[in-house]
C-alpha cells in the first residue's frame, strides 16, 4: 500500500509540476502585457486627439508644440501618483491627456514642421522603467500632416526593450 501512495504521490508532483511550468510563464507574460496597457492607451488616446485636433488648425498650426516627459522622471519599477499640476502644460491640455491615477510610464510628445516638404510631424513617446533597473523601455508612435492632406497617424509603432 505505501507503494501505491508513492506513486500517487508521484504522479501529483508531476502533473502539478507540468502545470506549473505552462502557467507560470502565461501568467508573466499576461502580467507584462497587462503593464504595457498604460503605455500604449495613452499613446493611442495622445495620438488620436493630435490627429483629430489638427483637423481644426491651419496646416501650420496642426499639433501642439513639443512636451518633454511628463512627469519629468519615469517611475522606476512602481506606479506612482503624480502632484496636482503635473499635467497642466498647454500641450497636455491641448490634447486633452493627463494621467491621473498611479502610472509607470512618463509621456512626451513632439511636434515640427519639415521646412522643405512642409510636413507638419509628431511623435509621442512613453518611457517606462516597469523593474526599476534604470534603464528604460520605450514606444512611440508618430503622426504627420501634409499640405492639403487630412492628419494620419503612420502605421507601426517604435518599441525598445518591451520588457526592459
Amino acid at each position: 500500500m505505501a507503494e501505491l501512495s508513492l506513486v500517487r504521490i508521484a504522479a501529483f508532483i508531476g502533473v502539478g509540476g507540468s502545470l506549473l511550468a505552462v502557467a507560470v510563464p502565461a501568467f508573466v507574460r499576461g502580467l507584462s502585457a497587462s503593464k504595457l496597457t498604460e503605455a500604449l492607451e495613452g499613446l493611442h488616446g495622445i495620438s488620436a486627439a493630435a490627429v483629430s485636433k489638427a483637423e481644426t488648425h491651419r496646416h501650420e498650426e496642426s499639433f501642439p508644440p513639443s512636451v518633454g516627459r511628463t512627469p519629468e522622471q519615469v517611475p522606476r519599477g512602481v506606479a506612482a501618483l503624480d502632484p496636482p499640476g503635473t499635467w497642466d502644460h498647454l500641450t497636455w491640455r491641448a490634447l486633452d491627456f493627463k494621467v491621473d491615477r498611479s502610472h509607470a510610464f512618463s509621456f512626451q510628445f513632439d511636434s515640427a514642421m519639415d521646412p522643405v516638404s512642409l510636413t507638419a510631424r509628431f511623435s509621442a513617446t512613453a518611457h517606462g522603467d516597469l523593474d526599476g533597473d534604470g534603464q528604460t523601455s520605450t514606444f512611440q508612435v508618430q503622426g504627420e500632416r501634409r499640405p492639403g492632406e487630412p492628419a494620419r497617424v503612420l502605421p507601426g509603432m517604435l518599441i525598445n526593450r518591451e520588457y526592459e
